[in-house]
């Protein structure tokens, strides 16, 4: 069983796919026949193990169809390699971006999955040759391949850290000149355990200035994951969920993303 149709934390584990698209998203499909609002991003758009993640609630605020658009496990590679769901994005009249994180995207030092793109595919000669007392095979997630990266605490993670750094925004760029329709960025913080001493592969203000150009409007929103609330209860899951749970933004997060988007995509709507 692949991993789309589990773990999904959906109520009732109701997941589609749009024509075109080799993406998996939060079901029950849209119907695109009309004026809508494209929400693109990756876990937390999509709303594991709530009832209403924020592009729902946007929807009943506007009186619009916002379609999610976020896809479990994503990055910039999927989304920009994903020619079905740029079609989605340009059939809208708003996109919602949220940004990806910066490790889920294959460089010179390793390479991803092209969907999944949280999971370390292969080293390259480049990072083999940059640590050759790693053992890789035993690897199978970007996050766990960084965590050993950044354990050896010298400068050759700043080589990695400036890699990610500049693909990401070059990526960035190439997506957004691919979209025709307005642009909302959305830079979502989310505070939880670091799994990772990421300091070094944060997006930065210089970062964000270099893709302000290419949106319409940019926003930063800040919230915390179930665990790290007082809001644990209110998430949906079953008893084996509870720790992928605590790691996930509950119902209140999500209202106070769409409280956050909202006065702009308001205006941008009119």
């Amino acid at each position: 069983m692949s991993y789309h149709q589990t773990g999904s934390g959906v109520t009732g584990g109701e997941l589609c796919q749009y024509s075109g698209s080799k993406l998996w998203f939060r079901g029950p499909a849209n119907a695109l026949d009309g004026p809508y609002v494209a929400c693109v991003g990756m876990d937390e758009t999509f709303g594991r193990f709530v009832e209403h993640p924020y592009p729902a609630v946007l929807q009943d605020k506007l009186r619009k169809t916002c379609v999610n658009l976020g896809s479990l496990f994503s990055g910039v590679d999927a989304i920009l390699g994903d020619d079905g769901l740029l079609e989605l994005i340009n059939g809208s009249q708003i996109c919602v971006l949220q940004l990806p994180e910066m490790h889920g995207q294959s460089n010179r030092f390793y390479r991803v999955h092209p969907r999944r793109n949280d999971r370390f595919l292969a080293p390259t000669p480049d990072l083999l040759a940059l640590y050759p007392e790693i053992d890789f095979t035993e690897i199978n997630f970007v996050r766990h391949l960084l965590n050993r990266l950044q354990a050896n605490q010298d400068a050759r993670f700043e080589m990695v850290a400036l890699e990610l750094q500049e693909g990401w925004v070059k990526a960035m760029k190439t997506l957004l000149l691919n979209i025709e329709i307005p642009v909302f960025l959305l830079h979502l913080t989310v505070g939880r355990v670091q799994l990772v001493e990421d300091t070094l592969i944060q997006i930065s203000d210089a970062m964000l200035g270099q893709l302000r150009p290419f949106a319409a409007k940019m926003v930063k929103a800040e919230v915390a994951v179930s665990g790290a609330s007082e809001w644990l209860e209110d998430v949906l899951f079953g008893t084996l969920q509870q720790p992928m749970a605590e790691h996930m933004i509950g119902p209140a997060a999500h209202r106070a993303i769409a409280d956050a988007i909202l006065p702009d995509l308001r205006d941008m709507n009119d």
